[in-house]
């Protein structure tokens, strides 16, 4: 998951990179060294890599530009990433976020590398409040067998 514009531009440039390896072994012939099988798995890899890195920069965009306004909790696990990309899609930086908090720019960035592990329920909550998120008036229960 992308999470700031530095990842974003990293993410682009690896693209990149696995677009040129691919075109170069898209011209070169299979060394007699190397079964036909791995030939082909070691380019699927690679395209299968590079399609995963093209999704990732997708989501990124589509939140930074505001097309997803809305980020759906499935299961309370993915409240860190719900809060990630709740941030991105209000257009809000992790320095914007660390001011409304009151912390340095830092802290939030340890916040989200780590997806709010060392992060209080107090803290998370202040976060909640930062982005001015609102959660459904319900929650469901469901019982485990």
């Amino acid at each position: 998951m992308i999470k700031n514009e530095k990842q974003y531009r990293i993410t682009n440039a690896q693209v990149r990179r696995f677009q040129d390896a691919l075109a170069e072994l898209a011209g070169q012939q299979r060394p007699s060294n190397i079964a036909p099988r791995l030939w082909e798995a070691q380019r699927q890899a690679a395209r299968s890599q590079m399609e995963e890195l093209r999704e990732q920069v997708k989501a990124y965009e589509r939140l930074h530009v505001g097309q997803s306004k809305v980020v759906v909790l499935k299961a309370v696990e993915d409240l860190p990433k719900a809060l990630i990309r709740a941030r991105i899609a209000a257009g809000m930086t992790q320095e914007g976020l660390a001011r409304r908090l009151g912390v340095k720019p830092q802290q939030v960035q340890r916040y989200e590398a780590t997806e709010y592990e060392s992060a209080s329920f107090a803290r998370i909550l202040k976060v909640v409040q930062a982005l001015g998120l609102t959660l459904p008036k319900a929650v469901r229960l469901v019982r485990n067998a």
